[in-house]
This record gives C-alpha cells, sequence and structure tokens, in this order.
C-alpha cells in the first residue's frame, strides 16, 4: 500500500510539543511546523493543541505518526499499573536479586525498588530444562489459584515469567489460556512473547517493564485516538518505537516496552537520514532539548541500536532500541549550589511549567535558558512559551541573588560559569558515546539539534576538536521530522546458545525466514502505506568462556559455520585489537529486524519557506552585543529562513528561526547548503 496525501509527525518532549506537517508528494504545498508547551498531566492536550496551532484540518491527513514520552515518564516517576507476577516455583526474587550489583559502587549504601513488589510476585509448580523439555509440569489450579489471588490484591495487569520458556514457551502459552478465562482486562504479558532471549533476569524485568506501562499507554493512545476521531482524523495512527521504526498505535501498548525512549530515537532516525541526504553519513549526534540532551552515534548513515539498556539501576530492557545516552542538561536545568558551594547544572530540571525565570510562568531558579538570555543569546521578545513579560534585568536580579553573590561573581559572569559547566557536562556525555567507545571523534561531523543545541554546539565541536558541525533547516523539530520519515520495523530474537560446530545452516535460515514470515504478516495486519518489506539480519556470538555478546550483521545466504565464524572474528578483532584463533565460538542469538519502507521524503521541503535574500548581508535583522569566551563582541542577528541556499559568511553571528536560536562563534566559517542545512567548519 503506498502513501498520499499530507502526514503529520508530532513529538512530545519533556518542555515541547513539536508537529511538522507535510506533503512527500507535493513539494509545492508549504512545510507548516508548531511548538506548544507540552502537557505533563495529559500529552494528548498537547498534541491537540500542537495540531490546532498548525491550522490542518485533520479530514485531509492521511498519517500521523507520533513520538511519545508516555511510557518513559511512567517508568521514571513510578506512575505505573498495580502489576502482579507469576513465576517458576523458587524464582520470585529474581527481578530483586537481579546481577547482584549495587546501586553504588562504593559503600553498601542506595535503595532499589522493583517494578513489582514482593507480595505481588507469586510461585506456581512448572519448569522447563534449557533445551525445552518438560521437568515439572505446569500446575494448571496454580495458576488459577494466583492469578484469583493477584485479583484479590488489586492488580490491574499481570506477568507471566517461566523459566527456559525461550526455548519451549509451552507452559507460558498454556497459562495464558487459563489466565483469559479469569482475568478480565487483556494486560497479560508473557515474557517469551516481549523477549525470547534466555537470562530470566533480563527477561524478566524486560516483560515487567511491559506490563507495568501497558495500561498506561493503551489508555494513553485510546484518550488520543478518540480525540483525533471526534475532529474528523479516519487514517492511520503510527506510534515510534525505541528502535527507530513506528506501529500501529493499535498494536503499541502489546509492546509497550519497546516504546521506552521513542522520543530520542526518533530525532536520532531524522539526523541519520539528514546526515547522508548532506553527505555526513557519519555523525555524532547533539539533541539538546528543554529537560535532557541526548547523544547518539551514526555510522555509515545507520544509527547504533543496542539492546542493553539500562534506564535505571536494575531495570535493563533487553529490546533494541537505538543506542542513546541521556543526561540531565537541557534548556531548562536549574543552576545550583551543592553543600560545599560549588556550582551545578542539572539534572533537575524546570521543565514545562514553571520553566526558566524568563518565561515568565512563576520560574525563581536560574537555568541555562537564563544564562544564554543574559549573555545576549537569545532575544526576550521572541521566547516561546511565556507567561508574564520578565525584563532581563529581573533575570540578572534572580541570577545574582541566588548564585553569583555567593560565587562573588555579576549576572554574566554567573551566565558564563553556568555555561561552561553545562558545556563540560555535554561534552562528557559525547566523550561516552564515541572516545569511550573506541571512536575518534574527529572523524565525525556534530549533528545538532533540539531547541537548545544550535546554541551550544559550536562551543562543544570545539572542545572536542570535532571539525564540522551540521545544523539542519528545523532543529528545534527534529524529532517530530523523524517521526515523519520513519519506517515500520519490528524485531525477533530466538536464544540458540549453541557452539557453531554444532549449528546447522538449514536450522538457522529456517528460524530467520519464520520470523520474517512473522514480522511481515504483522506489517500486513498494521495496513500502513509502505513501498517495499526488507529484513536486516545478525546473531550475538562469544567466545566459550566470555560473558560480553557482540552482535554481528549475517548474510541470509551465507550461513556456513565458516562465514560465521569469519565474519565474528573480524568484528572481535575490530572491536577489542586482538585475535582468538584458538577459541570456540558460541551462536547465542539470532535477530531479524523487518522493516516496512515509507515513501522517501524530500528534506528539502523544510528549506523551501518564503522568500530568500540575494546575499547573507540582507539577511541580516540586528546588530546587539553578546557575550564570547574572549568577551563581549559586536554580533550580527541573521533571519535563518533569508539566508540563500549555497551561500557563505563568518562568525561571530546570531541566526534566529522560529524553533531556535543558532550561535557561530568568532572564526567559525558557515556554508548553507542546497538543503538549507548549515555546514560550520571550526577552527
Amino acid at each position: 500500500m503506498q502513501q498520499r496525501g499530507r502526514i503529520v509527525g508530532v513529538d512530545v518532549g519533556g518542555t515541547f510539543t513539536d508537529l511538522v506537517l507535510l506533503d512527500p508528494a507535493d513539494a509545492t504545498r508549504p512545510v507548516t511546523i508548531a511548538k506548544v508547551p507540552t502537557t505533563p498531566e495529559n500529552q494528548a492536550i498537547g498534541v491537540m493543541r500542537a495540531i490546532a496551532q498548525s491550522g490542518v484540518d485533520l479530514a485531509d491527513i492521511a498519517l500521523i505518526v507520533h513520538g511519545t514520552t508516555t511510557t518513559t515518564n511512567a517508568l521514571l516517576e513510578r506512575r505505573i499499573a498495580r502489576t502482579g507476577l507469576i513465576t517458576t516455583r523458587g524464582f520470585r526474587d529474581v527481578l530483586e536479586l537481579g546481577r547482584r550489583t549495587r546501586p553504588q559502587p562504593y559503600g553498601m549504601y542506595g535503595v532499589f525498588e522493583p517494578l513489582i513488589p514482593r507480595e505481588l510476585r507469586l510461585e506456581v509448580a512448572e519448569r522447563m530444562d534449557w533445551r525445552g523439555e518438560v521437568l515439572v509440569p505446569l500446575d494448571e489450579e496454580e495458576v488459577r489459584a494466583a492469578a484469583a489471588r493477584l485479583l484479590e490484591l488489586g492488580c490491574e495487569a499481570l506477568v507471566v515469567h517461566f523459566l527456559h520458556a525461550y526455548a519451549n514457551p509451552a507452559h507460558e502459552l498454556r497459562a495464558a489460556e487459563i489466565l483469559r478465562e479469569l482475568w478480565p482486562n487483556p494486560y497479560v504479558t508473557l515474557g517469551h512473547q516481549v523477549l525470547s532471549e534466555y537470562r530470566e533476569f533480563e527477561r524478566g524485568t524486560t516483560a515487567a517493564v511491559n506490563a507495568c506501562v501497558q495500561p498506561v499507554l493503551h489508555r494513553y493512545l485510546a484518550r488520543l485516538e478518540e480525540e483525533l476521531r471526534g475532529r474528523g482524523f479516519a487514517a492511520r495512527l503510527l506510534v515510534m518505537q525505541g528502535n527507530g521504526g513506528t506501529v500501529a498505535a493499535g498494536l503499541a501498548s502489546a509492546q509497550a516496552a519497546r516504546t521506552v525512549m521513542s522520543g530520542p530515537a526518533s530525532g536520532v532516525i531524522a539526523a541519520a537520514r539528514a546526515g547522508a541526504a548532506a553527505g555526513y553519513p557519519d555523525l555524532i549526534t547533539y539533541d539538546m532539548g528543554g529537560t535532557s540532551t541526548d547523544v547518539a552515534l551514526v555510522q555509515g548513515g545507520v544509527p547504533a541500536v543496542s539492546d542493553e539498556l539500562e534506564l535505571e539501576y536494575a531495570m535493563p530492557l533487553h529490546v533494541p532500541m537505538v543506542d542513546v545516552h541521556t543526561i540531565g542538561a537541557g534548556g531548562g536545568s536549574i543552576a545550583w549550589l551543592d553543600e560545599s558551594g560549588m556550582l551545578r547544572v542539572g539534572p533537575r530540571s524546570a521543565g514545562a511549567d514553571p520553566g526558566p525565570v524568563c518565561y515568565g510562568r512563576g520560574g525563581r531558579e536560574p537555568t541555562i535558558t537564563d544564562a544564554n538570555l543574559v549573555l545576549g543569546r537569545l532575544d526576550p521578545a521572541r521566547l516561546l512559551a511565556t507567561g508574564k513579560r520578565v525584563t532581563l534585568a529581573e533575570v540578572e536580579e534572580v541570577m545574582v541573588e541566588r548564585i553569583g553573590r555567593h560565587l562573588g561573581l555579576d549576572a554574566a559572569g554567573t551566565a558564563a560559569a553556568i555555561l561552561r559547566i553545562a558545556n563540560d557536562r555535554m561534552a562528557g556525555a559525547i566523550r561516552m558515546v564515541s572516545l569511550a567507545r573506541g571512536h575518534d571523534p574527529r572523524d565525525y561531523a556534530l549533528f545538532a539539534f533540539g531547541g537548545a543545541g544550535p546554541l551550544h554546539a559550536t562551543a562543544l565541536a570545539r572542545e572536542l576538536a570535532i571539525p564540522r558541525v551540521l545544523i539542519p533547516a528545523r532543529p528545534g523539530i527534529t524529532n517530530a521530522i523523524g517521526c515523519a520519515v520513519a519506517d515500520l520495523r519490528h524485531d525477533y530474537v530466538r536464544t540458540l546458545n549453541r557452539p557453531l560446530e554444532e549449528v546447522e545452516a538449514a536450522d538457522l535460515a529456517a528460524i530467520l525466514d519464520a520470523q520474517f514470515e512473522e514480522g511481515r504478516q504483522l506489517l500486513h495486519r498494521e495496513q500502513a502505506p509502505v513501498e517495499e518489506i526488507t529484513a536486516l539480519f545478525s546473531a550475538d556470538m562469544q567466545f566459550r568462556g566470555q560473558t560480553h555478546l557482540l552482535n554481528v550483521p549475517i548474510d541470509r545466504d551465507r550461513l556456513d559455520r565458516a562465514s560465521l565464524r569469519e565474519v565474528f572474528e573480524r568484528a572481535y578483532f575490530e572491536r577489542f585489537g586482538i585475535a582468538l584463533p584458538e577459541l570456540g565460538a558460541l551462536l547465542v542469538n539470532l535477530k531479524t529486524s523487518v522493516i516496512g519502507r515509507r515513501a522517501a521524503v524530500d528534506l528539502a521541503l523544510l528549506a523551501a519557506a518564503g522568500e530568500r535574500a540575494s546575499s547573507p548581508q540582507q539577511a541580516i535583522e540586528e546588530e546587539r552585543p553578546v557575550w564570547f569566551p574572549r568577551g563581549w563582541l559586536p554580533t550580527p542577528v541573521y533571519a535563518r529562513d533569508r539566508l540563500p541556499l549555497e551561500s557563505r559568511f563568518e562568525g561571530p553571528a546570531l541566526l534566529r528561526q522560529l524553533d531556535t536560536t543558532i550561535v557561530i562563534e568568532p572564526g567559525d566559517r558557515v556554508e548553507v547548503d542546497r538543503l538549507g542545512n548549515l555546514l560550520v567548519a571550526v577552527d
């Protein structure tokens, strides 16, 4: 089924909800963007306000793709459904024992609270061995009794997590049949259906996460769809997943754990598309919003994907997700003094309400946004989401009162210190996804987006010796653009955990083919517009005696043992710089990603907005003093949307547009490419 008509991408962030409206098939129709404050109490309100601000008639929309933080926020804030667990006798405490780690690496302190309390974790008689052979038959009466007890205790959702169900799910499937007769709602999660992989702790925790947020996500999407249908929307609603793909809203809640980190993933997907189109397939993506900063690595136009995310201590999610590193440093991050009098920035955020001091909505704690305002980088007359008008003098007063007077600094000195500390934290996050993993930042371009990212990008690039910064045409709504361009995707895993010399190519091919067929049928059931269906195959492998898994891409048509050994040993040498030919290899997991490719979106549409000047100088709107590390400098302020394509100029400069402000440091050289991207060469 091919896509026809206009599409909406809408992403909910911690501070703003962003929307982009475009028509992939009609370059003459202008792109519409909207940006409204996020409504944490009910994200659907913000989504509907963004749609209203765009002025679109929902009856004319062919597709809406939505990135949401509903599940992520529910987990981090523990606003989850009361959930029960039915598990194999002797294993009720697996979720709490974990891997015998500690919340703090030094000292016997720290607090850990499992998602499912012990009194809601019940055991039944059953047991499979690692081969999937029955050791203890399932006691069906105990399953019925456990379900009845959990209902008495007020549980809304339920997890069935049996040992070695990945090898043989028969007991979990039979328990599900019994529970359908007893459980009053569809919120029953089977561990093997969320993750068919060995390691009972990770599989159990992932299933528990899924069950705890399933009712939350289901209610939210049902409410949103009701609002959309009530206003004339009659097409498909897709939801972003953490793996960078999308899924039909009607199926999303069944695999709710896969929507964790959907917002950050959409931004990385957009960055990969935009970077490849601009000729920069190798990127470090840097997304600074109002609440947090997300960084990730893109190589060869493909985002790094990992299934080892730990959302917080003892909460591993072993489902494929775009490998994003997040820190609490956003525009709304609060500057504060610790007990020793040291200046800190974040992770606490002013969020959307009350927001930074300069928003005039009651905030009285200085933030990174306030610091940028004091240093002349933001125009107080052009701030979004403001309430009562706050003067620059009032912001400076708060800056000095809360921070400056304790450190002997004036307002500008305090703001400069806040930026320096914030930049240092964000540079550290970039080092975590590059240098810490063996990648030299100098080999990449820094792709800066988010509402606040372009304010700091060139300073970070200089700190890390990254030679080039790429700023897309619409950096403040890049996550929404990622929603609009993302493909549909479903991931499957099957544990084998066998020595390589014992596997047969025909058996491996049969597993991969079955996974592909399951994904293909699911895409057809979704009835979403796709142009083709493709698949990516990979394997988790390791040497005998090791615990670390290495994921390697595999060719479906070359599944012989020699080829698998060759690709694994090559990947191992590239990662660790050592060859171990004397050790045998284990084939642990087989993985398939089934992708429904949607119609490509011409990113040049995003730059087609209004009349452009004949030279960069004619796009200058004003000049004002702006603080840089070398002091205050007179700085031209450009209207970015008026800059001519394929033009050049040098910093210092500010570039102003609806969704962000861009800071160009003195001496940096800027080129506007044919797609409207800014390519900044950093000295």
